[in-house]
C-alpha cells in the first residue's frame, strides 16, 4: 500500500530531517553559523503502515476525545426545550445537529467502512420537531462514537486507500474517515455558537495560566449521566 503523493525512497521509509539552523553573529553578519554537528542531527524514520496507522487513531482521538466531550460541555446548560429551539425554519436546532452528526458518522464509518448493512433516512434528521430528551441525544451520541471507535482501532491499516460505495460516491477509505472528522468538527462548532447564543454564557472551554492554555472540556460534565 502505498500512500498518495508521498515518497518513500529506501525500502519504504520517510525520513524527516531536522536541519541545523543558522542565526545572525553579533555584528549582524547573515552569514550562517553552526548551531549543531553534523553527528547531532536528527532523524525520524516512520513506515508508510505506522503513519497510516496514526491517521486513523488521530481521527479517533479528535472524534472521542475532543469533539464529543465539547458537545456535551454544551449539552450541560441547555434543557430539553433548547435543544429544540431554531432561529428560523430555515435553521436547524441542536437536537437536529446530534441526529445529523451520528446519522453521518455511523453510515460514513460504521456502515461504509465497516461493512454494516446501511439504514439512514437523512431527511428525517432534520424534519425532527418532536422533542427529543438531552438524556436520550446524549445517549445515542455516546454510543454512536463509541461504535466509530470501535470499527476505527480494529481497522487495519494495509486498508486505507481501499476502495467504499457510500451515499453513492466511490471513495478510498481515508477519505471516508477524512470526511466524518472534517464533518464532525464543523457541526461541533455549530452547537458550540448556538449554546453560547441561548445561553449568553462562556463554556470555559480553557483557561489560562501562566500564558498556556489548560484545556476544560475532558472532564464528564456535573450536569449529566
Amino acid at each position: 500500500m502505498r500512500l498518495p503523493g508521498i515518497r518513500c525512497p529506501r525500502q519504504n521509509l520517510m525520513r524527516l530531517r531536522v536541519r541545523p539552523v543558522g542565526k545572525l553573529n553579533i555584528n549582524g553578519d547573515p552569514k550562517r553559523q553552526k548551531t549543531m554537528s553534523e553527528s547531532s542531527k536528527t532523524v525520524q524514520t516512520f513506515t508508510e503502515h505506522e503513519v497510516a496507522r496514526a491517521f486513523i487513531d488521530r481521527a479517533a482521538d479528535f472524534l472521542r476525545d475532543e469533539y464529543l466531550p465539547k458537545i456535551e460541555r454544551c449539552l450541560e446548560k441547555l434543557t430539553d426545550e433548547q435543544l429544540w429551539w431554531r432561529a428560523n425554519e430555515e435553521s436547524n436546532s441542536i437536537g437536529n445537529l446530534i441526529l445529523h452528526l451520528c446519522g453521518n458518522a455511523r453510515q460514513w464509518i460504521i456502515c461504509g467502512v465497516g461493512s454494516q448493512p446501511d439504514m439512514r433516512v437523512r431527511d428525517a434528521e432534520f424534519a425532527q420537531r418532536e422533542t427529543i430528551s438531552r438524556d436520550e441525544l446524549l445517549n445515542l451520541l455516546r454510543s454512536t462514537l463509541a461504535e466509530i471507535d470501535s470499527v476505527l482501532r480494529r481497522l487495519d491499516a494495509a486498508h486505507l486507500l481501499d476502495r467504499r460505495l457510500i451515499q453513492g460516491h466511490d471513495v478510498d477509505v481515508l477519505k471516508a474517515i477524512f470526511h466524518v472528522t472534517e464533518h464532525f468538527s464543523m457541526h461541533t462548532g455549530q452547537i458550540i455558537m448556538l449554546t453560547k447564543m441561548i445561553t449568553a454564557s462562556n463554556l470555559r472551554f480553557y483557561d489560562f495560566k501562566d500564558d498556556a492554555p489548560v484545556e476544560n472540556w475532558h472532564s464528564r460534565p456535573s450536569g449529566l449521566q
